[in-house]
C-alpha cells in the first residue's frame, strides 16, 4: 500500500474533533459558529489535500505517511482509494457550507459541536474499509441526530426504532460473515446486511424514519445526516463484495420501485421539508439500484450520480433552508411569489433542483444517462422506471419552483433578500455543478476506475467473473 506524503487523512478526522471540543466550551453562539467555520474549513482543506496527494501517487489505495493509527491498532484503519477520494472533500464541503450559512436567528437551535463530531464520524466512515470498523462507525453516526431530537424535546421513538433495527441487522450480518469465512456466504449473512442497507437508505417500507427526521430535527442536521448517503457506502463495503448477483438485482428492483414511489410522493407534498425528503429518497434509491446492477456501466453511472447528488441536493437543501429561515416552514399549497424578494435564491433553486434530475449541462447529466443504460441492460422490464422517476422528480422540482417563487406578489415588512454567506455557499455549489457538466470527463473517468476496482474486488472475494469494462 502506498503512503501519502503527509497525514492529511488523519488530520481530516482529528481537526473537527478538536474543533468540537473547543466549541463545546464556548457560551457565545456567534463565537461558536465562527470557530466551527474555521474548524470545518480546515477540515475541507485537509480533505482536498488528501484527494490531491492521492492523485499524485497514482495508486489504488493509500495510507497516511505517519501511520499513527496503524501503529496504535496494528493495521491500516483509514485508507483512501478511488471510491472515497472525491467523496471526502465533497462531504467536507457540504458540512462547511451548512455551518457557514447558519443564520443568527438559528444558531441557538443548531448544535455546532455535535455537527463537527458528526463530520468526523462521516469522514472516518468514508475512509474505512474494515467491515467491523465500518459497522461501528455507521452505528456511532446514528447518535448525534438522536441527541439533537432529544435536546429539542421531540419524540425519538421512530428514529430510535429504525436505527436500532439498522445497527442490529449490521451486527447480525457481520457476525455471520465472520463465522462463515471470506469467500462463500449464505443468505443468513447477506440478507441482514441488505436489510440494514435498505433501512439506512430509507427504502420502502423503511422510509418513515427519514420523513420523521426532517419533520422534527433542524433542517441542517437532516441534510447532513442523509445527503452523504451512508447506506450506499455500507452497500459497497459490506454487501457488494460478497452477495450473489441475483440477490443484488432483486434488491435493485425494490430500489427502482422506491425511486418511482418517492418521486410520485414528492409531486403531492404540501410542505417544503417533506418535499425535499421524498426527492432525496427517490435519488438515493436510484443510486442504490445502480450499485446493485453489478455491471461496469451501471456502477459508473451510480457513482457519478452519487457525487452530483451531494452537490445538487446539498445546494437544493441549503436553498430551501435559507427560504425557511426567512418564511418559516414552507407551504406548497398556495403561490408564495417570493421571486421579487430573493431572485438569487430562485435561480439557485432552479439550477440545483434541475441539476439533481440530470438536466443537460450539469454534473448529473452524464451520470444519469449511464444509469439509464445500465438499468435497461440489467433490468430489461424495469429500466423504464429510472426514466419515470427522473421525469416525476423534474416535474416536482418545477412545480415547487412555481409554488414558491411565482404567483401573487408577496408583501413583507422584513428584508427577505439573500445574505452574503448564503450567496457564497449556494453559488459555489452551482459553479461546481456547471463545471462538472461542462467538463464531465474527469468525473466519469474517476468513477469508472472506482467501478472497475469494486468489480475486481468482488471477483476476488466471490469467484464471480469481472463484468466487461466499457471504455
Amino acid at each position: 500500500m502506498s503512503d501519502l506524503h503527509f497525514p492529511w487523512l488523519e488530520l481530516s478526522i482529528l481537526i473537527p474533533l478538536i474543533g468540537a471540543a473547543l466549541v463545546q466550551r464556548l457560551r457565545d453562539p456567534v463565537q461558536a459558529r465562527t470557530w466551527s467555520v474555521v474548524a470545518s474549513g480546515l477540515t475541507l482543506m485537509s480533505a482536498f489535500a488528501t484527494w490531491e496527494d492521492f492523485g499524485l501517487l497514482n495508486a489504488k489505495e493509500a495510507d497516511d505517511a505517519w501511520h499513527l493509527l496503524s501503529r496504535l491498532f496494528g493495521r491500516e484503519m483509514f485508507v483512501i482509494d478511488q471510491l472515497s477520494a472525491p467523496l471526502l472533500p465533497l462531504t467536507a464541503l457540504l458540512y462547511t457550507l451548512t455551518i457557514f450559512t447558519t443564520l443568527r436567528t438559528k444558531i441557538r437551535r443548531f448544535s455546532f459541536s455535535w455537527t463537527l463530531i458528526s463530520e468526523a464520524i462521516t469522514l472516518a466512515t468514508l475512509s474505512c474499509k474494515l467491515p467491523w470498523l465500518v459497522i461501528a462507525l455507521l452505528a456511532v453516526g446514528t447518535i448525534p441526530p438522536f441527541l439533537e431530537l432529544r435536546a429539542r424535546g421531540r419524540s425519538t421513538r421512530v428514529y430510535a426504532l429504525h436505527m436500532g433495527l439498522f445497527v442490529g441487522l449490521l451486527v447480525v450480518g457481520g457476525a455471520f460473515v465472520t463465522t462463515e469465512g471470506e469467500r462463500v456466504h449464505s443468505l443468513l449473512a447477506i440478507v441482514p446486511l441488505l436489510a440494514a442497507v435498505c433501512v439506512r437508505s430509507g427504502m420502502v417500507p423503511f422510509h418513515c424514519w427519514m420523513t420523521d427526521l426532517f419533520e422534527k430535527a433542524t433542517f441542517g442536521t437532516a441534510i447532513l445526516t442523509t445527503v452523504p448517503i451512508a447506506g450506499a457506502y455500507a452497500a459497497i463495503r459490506l454487501v457488494l463484495p460478497i452477495a450473489p448477483a441475483w440477490v443484488l438485482q432483486s434488491i435493485g428492483v425494490i430500489s427502482l420501485v422506491t425511486a418511482v414511489y418517492a418521486a410520485g410522493m414528492a409531486l403531492i407534498q404540501k410542505e417544503g421539508r417533506r418535499f425535499f425528503c421524498y426527492l432525496f429518497l427517490s435519488h438515493s434509491a436510484l443510486v442504490l439500484s445502480g450499485l446493485e446492477m453489478v455491471t461496469s456501466i451501471g456502477l459508473t453511472g451510480a457513482l457519478c450520480v452519487w457525487l452530483s447528488m451531494i452537490l445538487s441536493l446539498g445546494g437544493f437543501g441549503l436553498t430551501l433552508r435559507a427560504l425557511e429561515a426567512r418564511r418559516g416552514r414552507l407551504s406548497l399549497i398556495d403561490f408564495q411569489g417570493l421571486y421579487s424578494h430573493t431572485p438569487t435564491l430562485a435561480v439557485c433553486f432552479a439550477l440545483t433542483g434541475l441539476a439533481s434530475v440530470g438536466f443537460p449541462g450539469t454534473a448529473g447529466f452524464v451520470g444519469g444517462e449511464l444509469l439509464v443504460d445500465g438499468a435497461v441492460e440489467t433490468y430489461p422490464h424495469f429500466g423504464i422506471a429510472v426514466v419515470i422517476a427522473a421525469a416525476l422528480n423534474g416535474i416536482a422540482v418545477v412545480q415547487a419552483y412555481f409554488k414558491l417563487f411565482t404567483g401573487k406578489i408577496h408583501v413583507s415588512s422584513v428584508d427577505l433578500s439573500i445574505g452574503p454567506r448564503e450567496r457564497i455557499a449556494v453559488l459555489t455549489l452551482v459553479a461546481l455543478l456547471l463545471l462538472g457538466g461542462l467538463y464531465p470527463q474527469f468525473i466519469v473517468e474517476s468513477r469508472h476506475h472506482a467501478a472497475a476496482e469494486l468489480l475486481e474486488q468482488r471477483a476476488t472475494l466471490s469467484n464471480d467473473e469481472v463484468a466487461p469494462q466499457e471504455p
